[in-house]
């Protein structure tokens, strides 16, 4: 699933290409794309038609393009959704879900998506965590490039959570935007197995952590986010290559960049952990599980 530097890049094209236009018509073509719209498309082209699209906004893995007024359309990629910005000219992609169309007979934006698990709906905006957000939502927490993140507050919310510290960073109601890439990069860096329980977090140490999901994250938007298949890409349909970066994700008995024993595998939540077993030891009383297998 895309994370927070993928959907950023996202957000960037959308600012670019979107921003600032009229919508002269949307069109749905399949119900589950605004299957969390519950008046439905009717109501959902209604609401779209003339309305001016403001700058595009992110929290998390969430984007959002405000409308004149107090509403906004919210999207959510999901597994395999596409945001993408196409000459009115160019025939539908196999898996379009959503198509507006501008007054300005520029370039449509388009919903494509493969697998269905992404949504896009119109929705009021409210407060929260110092900005206005959509409705939806409000109960996510703010990500670490927001104006209004507090590391203070991170860090004492995060310590009493009692629990491991890869589960912590994966719970969007703490932080949010980080995924299970950005997670294992992270820790990667600050040097801590993804088990370490967070009461036992320093103040000094939660803050290297925090800058080490920054600074990956910064420099995987540097290079258009990481893709692992062609599923995720920027509004013009290109791929990013930060997977060619990945000190950890995804190098099973690869040497670690940084000492050279091999990264292990770990399953984690129906998902897979990578780390270096030196770089990175678990806590004393867990045991690592062997390679073989894993």
């Amino acid at each position: 699933m895309p994370e927070l530097p993928e959907v950023e890049v996202v957000r960037r094209g959308l600012e670019r290409w979107v921003s600032g236009r009229t919508v002269a018509h949307a069109e749905v073509f399949h119900p589950r794309a605004i299957r969390r719209h519950v008046p439905g498309a009717e109501e959902f082209v209604s609401r779209l038609r003339g309305r001016t699209v403001g700058a595009a906004q992110r929290r998390g893995k969430y984007l959002w393009l405000p409308l004149d007024g107090s509403d906004a359309v919210l999207a959510h990629l999901g597994m395999s959704g596409q945001l993408l910005v196409t000459d009115p000219g160019s025939p539908p992609e196999k898996h379009l879900r959503i198509r507006l169309s501008f007054t300005d007979g520029g370039p449509e934006l388009r919903f494509v998506d493969q697998r269905t698990f992404g949504h896009v709906l119109v929705t009021a905006l409210a407060d929260s965590a110092g900005r206005p957000v959509p409705e939806p939502i409000t109960h996510i927490a703010a990500d670490p490039f927001e104006e209004h993140f507090d590391a203070g507050v991170f860090a004492r919310r995060l310590r009493a959570r009692q629990t491991e510290i890869k589960r912590a960073l994966l719970d969007q109601s703490l932080v949010s935007g980080i995924g299970n890439i950005y997670a294992d990069e992270a820790l990667w860096r600050a040097g801590l197995h993804g088990s370490r329980p967070t009461e036992r977090l320093t103040g000094p140490k939660i803050a290297e952590l925090l800058d080490a999901a920054r600074e990956v994250m910064s420099e995987a938007l540097a290079e258009g986010g990481t893709s692992f298949d062609s599923l995720y890409v920027n509004v013009n349909g290109e791929s990013g290559y930060f997977d060619r970066s990945l000190a950890v994700y995804g190098r099973r008995d690869l040497p670690c960049r940084r000492c050279g024993t091999p990264i292990v595998r770990e399953s984690f939540m129906n998902r897979s952990s990578y780390s270096c077993p030196r770089c990175q030891p678990p806590p004393r009383g867990l045991r690592t599980p062997g390679r073989a297998g894993s």
